[in-house]
C-alpha cells in the first residue's frame, strides 16, 4: 500500500483515486553471467542419458546466460578451478569418483559458498563421504521399472518447480531412498506411490528438495534417467531453476518444513472479500483485481503462528499481507487496527517489500540479496510470538518488530490486499503453523518515547536526527509519560537515546504509577547541544513479570531537562548465536578462521563457518572463535582496526545493539563499520562516527 495512513472519512476518495493507477509492464531481468561445472564421471552403472543430458545444460547455458564446461576429469577438482564456477552439477554420476583430496576441494568451494546441483543417480555416488551424503539429500535405495508416475508438486514458488501444475506425470525411472530427506532439506515435490508400481517409502515419498548446507545451496532431482526427459521442456525448466538455485541466482525458501496446514492451496473455503476488487483463482493461484480490497481468512483468528505464503509480483506493483485485525466487511479496519507487511519493491523505506507499513522499514540490503526480482516467485514467512513480529523473505529475516500500541495486536485475522487497477499481484500455498501458548518475548524491545499512552508535562517534538523524527521533549522535574502493555519479562536492562542542550538530569523506570516502585534510574548529561544524541543506559532490579505499564520519570533542576528519543528495554539470560549480517547480505566474518590475537575482522559471503557464528552478549560482549570483538588499543578515532582478541572485560570489548541497527561501542561512542560502504569478500570493518548508514546496519542473531 503506498499511500499515506488515512481517515475512513477519505477513504472513498482514495478508492476513485485508486481506480486509475496505470498498469506496470512486467519485467524480468536476466541473470548475471555465471559458470557451470557439469561432472558425470561414473564408476558404477553408466546411464546412457548423460550426453542428453550434457547437451540439455548447454542448451540451457546458451539460452540463460551461463557457461557449461563438461567433464568426466575428477582433476578438475581443485580450490582454484572449482572456484571459477557458481555451480557443480552431478549429471547421472555414480560410485566413488573423487579421490579424498578431490573430496577436501570440494567441500571447501561449498563451503566458500558454491552450488550444487544432483541430478538423478548422484544420489548412487560416493557412499563412504559423508559431506556428500548429506550435501545430496539421500542416497539411493532401489527402483522399479521404468513408468509412468504422477509427481506431486509441493512448493510451486521455488524455480524448479515454479512453472509446474500440482500434479506432473511423467515417465521415468524412480528412485526408492533410504533415507526421507525431508527432514533436513526443503521437500519441493513427491511421488505418488498409488499412481504406479515399486514404490516404497510409503506416503511420503520425497523426489525432489534443495537446502542450504556447509555455506553452501544444494539441488537434487530424482528424474532425469531417460534421454528421453532431457528433451521434455518440463523437466528442463525445472533442471534450470535447479541450477539458478544452486548459482545464487535464484533465491528460495530452503529450510526444512513441517507441520503447516493450508490456508490457500486452491480452495477458497474460509475466505472472504471485503471491499472492492477481487482476486482470480486459477491453477490454485490467487491474482489480484482492482481494488482497494482485502481478501481475509475469516474462519478463524491466529495469535502465536508461522504464516507462510508465496508471492509474484507482474512488474512495479503493490499489495500486502495484513494480520492483527478484527473481524470486517471494510478493508480500511484492518488498515486502522492491523499492521500491513508491504510488496512494493520501489517505494520508500518505510514502505516497502518487507517493512511494516509505515512503522518499520525492512533491512533493506539484506532485503535486497534476497529478493527474486518481478516475474519470479518470493516467499514470505511471518513469524508472530506474542506481540513481536519477524519477517522473512525467501528464508532471510528482514525485519524484526515490536508492537508497543496498546490499541493494536498482532494477534487477529490474516488477509492478502488487491490494491487496485494496475497492481497485478499474485499469490499461492497460504499455510499456516499454530505455535501455541504465549511464548515469553525474546531480544529488547525498543519504543519510540513519543508514543505514549499518557503523560504529564510532556509532549512530543519533531527533531531532526530523531528515530521516527520525534522524540519526547518539553522535559520538566515531576513530569511522566506512561506506556501500557510491554511485556517486562526477562528484562535486566534499560537503555534510552537521548539528548540534551540542558541542565540534563535523570532518567527513572517505574512500574505501578508515577510514583511506583523504582525499577531503576540513570543520569542524564548535556550531551552537548540539542541535536548531538548519546545513548545513557543502567541495570534494573525488581522487574516484574509479564504485560505491564511502564512509567518514564523525570529529576532534576531548571526546566528544559532533555529529550528522549526512544528506550529500549534489554533482557538477559540468554545470548543469540548466529551469523551477524550486514551490508549486501553478507556476514561479519573472522579473516581465514585465524584465533591470533589482532586478527582483522572483515565482511565476506556468509557461509555457516565457524568463523562467522558470533554470539552475541546484550550490552556486553560479541565472541567469535572463544575471543571478542575488539577496538584495537581501545582507540575511538574514526578508522581505528576491530579485531579478534582474549576477551578482557575491557570497554573496548563492550557493544551495544542500536534501535536503527548499528552496533555501537559505548566506550568511544562509534559504531562498526564495513570500510569504504564496500560489500566485496575481504573488506575490513573498522571503528567509525555513526552514521545510520547501510554499512553500520547490522542483523543480530
Amino acid at each position: 500500500m503506498r499511500l499515506l495512513r488515512i481517515a475512513l472519512g477519505a477513504a472513498t476518495a482514495v478508492l476513485a483515486t485508486l481506480a486509475c493507477t496505470t498498469p506496470a509492464s512486467p519485467a524480468a531481468a536476466a541473470d548475471a553471467p555465471y559458470d557451470v561445472l557439469v561432472f558425470s564421471k561414473t564408476a558404477g552403472f553408466r546411464h546412457d542419458a548423460i550426453p542428453a543430458g550434457i547437451q540439455a545444460v548447454r542448451d540451457l547455458g546458451a539460452a540463460n546466460n551461463f557457461t557449461v564446461t563438461a567433464t568426466e576429469d575428477a582433476a578438475q577438482f581443485t580450490t582454484a578451478n572449482l572456484a571459477r564456477y557458481e555451480a557443480v552439477v552431478f549429471l547421472n554420476t555414480t560410485g566413488d569418483v573423487l579421490d579424498p583430496t578431490q573430496q577436501t576441494a570440494f567441500e571447501a568451494y561449498i563451503g566458500a559458498g558454491g552450488g550444487y546441483v544432483g541430478v538423478h543417480a548422484a544420489a548412487d555416488t560416493e557412499y563412504d563421504w559423508p559431506f556428500y551424503g548429506n550435501l545430496v539429500g539421500a542416497w539411493f535405495a532401489s527402483h522399479p521399472a521404468i513408468q509412468a508416475a504422477n509427481v506431486k508438486v509441493e512448493d510451486r514458488a521455488h524455480a524448479a518447480t515454479a512453472h509446474l501444475p500440482q500434479t506432473w506425470n511423467r515417465t521415468d525411472e524412480w528412485y526408492n531412498y533410504r533415507t526421507n530427506a525431508r527432514s533436513t532439506a526443503h521437500v519441493l515435490a513427491t511421488l505418488d506411490e498409488s499412481s504406479y508400481s515399486g514404490g516404497s517409502m510409503g506416503g511420503d515419498h520425497p523426489h525432489a528438495w534443495c537446502k542450504a548446507y556447509a555455506g553452501g545451496r544444494s539441488f537434487y532431482t530424482g528424474g532425469g534417467h531417460t534421454q528421453a526427459s532431457y528433451g521434455e521442456a518440463a523437466f528442463r525448466a525445472h533442471l534450470l531453476g535447479g541450477i539458478r538455485y544452486a548459482a545464487g541466482r535464484s533465491k528460495a525458501d530452503c529450510r526444512p518444513e513441517t507441520g503447516y496446514t493450508a490456508l490457500y492451496n486452491g480452495a477458497t473455503t474460509g475466505w472472504s472479500q471485503a471491499g472492492p476488487g477481487s482476486f482470480t483463482n486459477a491453477d490454485a493461484t490467487l491474482t489480484s483485481v482492482g481494488g482497494m480490497g482485502l481478501y481475509w481468512y475469516s474462519a478463524k483468528q491466529f495469535t502465536n503462528y508461522s504464516l507462510k505464503l508465496d508471492w509474484r509480483l507482474a512488474g512495479d506493483d503493490n499489495s500486502g499481507v495484513f494480520i492483527g485485525f478484527p473481524p470486517s466487511s471494510d478493508p480500511w479496519s484492518a488498515v486502522n487496527n492491523g499492521y500491513e507487511i508491504q510488496i512494493d519493491p520501489t517505494d520508500s523505506p518505510d514502505r516497502t517489500t518487507g517493512s511494516v507499513y509505515t512503522f518499520k522499514s525492512a533491512d533493506l540490503p539484506a532485503r535486497d540479496a534476497a529478493l527474486n526480482p518481478a516475474g519470479e516467485w518470493n516467499t514470505y514467512e511471518l513469524l508472530v510470538e506474542g506481540e513481536r513480529l519477524q519477517v522473512l523473505l525467501n528464508g532471510v529475516k528482514i525485519n524484526d518488530f515490536t508492537n508497543t500500541d496498546p490499541a493494536r495486536s498482532l494477534a487477529g485475522h490474516i488477509g492478502i490486499q488487491n490494491h487496485g487497477t494496475g497492481d497485478d499481484v499474485s499469490f499461492r500455498n497460504i499455510r499456516i503453523k499454530e505455535l501455541g501458548g504465549t511464548p515469553p518475548p525474546t531480544g529488547n524491545t525498543t519504543v519510540q518515547a513519543e508514543a505514549f499512552s499518557s503523560a504529564s508535562g510532556v509532549s512530543a517534538f519533531t527533531k531532526a536526527g530523531a528515530n521516527g523524527g520525534q522524540t519526547l521533549g518539553y522535559v520538566d522535574p515531576g513530569d511522566w509519560a506512561a506506556y501500557q502493555g510491554l511485556d517486562l519479562t526477562g528484562v535486566t536492562a534499560l537503555r534510552a537515546r537521548v539528548v540534551s542542550g540542558g541542565p540534563g538530569g535523570t532518567l527513572q523506570l517505574r512500574t505501578g504509577s508515577p510514583t511506583g516502585p523504582l525499577l531503576g534510574q540513570v543520569a542524564v548529561p548535556n550531551t552537548g547541544g540539542w541535536t548531538t544524541f548519546a545513548d545513557v543506559g543502567t541495570t534494573l532490579a525488581g522487574v516484574p513479570t509479564g504485560s505491564q505499564t511502564v512509567w518514564l520519570t523525570f529529576a532534576g533542576t531548571g526546566s528544559g531537562l532533555f529529550d528522549v528519543d526512544d528506550f529500549t528495554l534489554v533482557r538477559g539470560g540468554g545470548s543469540g548465536t548466529g551469523p551477524v549480517r550486514g551490508l549486501a547480505g553478507k556476514c561479519l566474518d573472522v579473516r581465514n578462521a585465524a584465533t591470533a590475537d589482532g586478527t582483522q575482522i572483515q565482511l565476506y559471503t556468509c557461509n555457516g563457518s565457524t568463523a562467522q557464528t558470533w554470539t552475541v552478549t546484550p550490552n556486553a560482549t560479541v565472541r567469535a572463535l572463544g575471543k571478542c570483538l575488539d577496538v584495537s588499543g581501545g582507540g575511538s578515532a574514526d578508522g581505528t582496526k576491530i579485531q579478534l582478541w582474549t576477551c578482557n572485560g575491557t570497554g573496548a570489548q563492550n557493544w551495544s545493539a542500536q534501535a536503527d541497527g548499528t552496533l555501537r561501542n559505548p566506550q568511544s561512542g562509534k559504531c562498526l563499520d564495513v570500510s569504504g560502504n564496500n560489500s566485496a569478500d575481504g573488506t575490513p570493518v573498522h571503528l567509525w562516527t555513526c552514521t545510520g548508514a547501510a554499512n553500520q546496519r547490522w542483523i543480530l542473531p
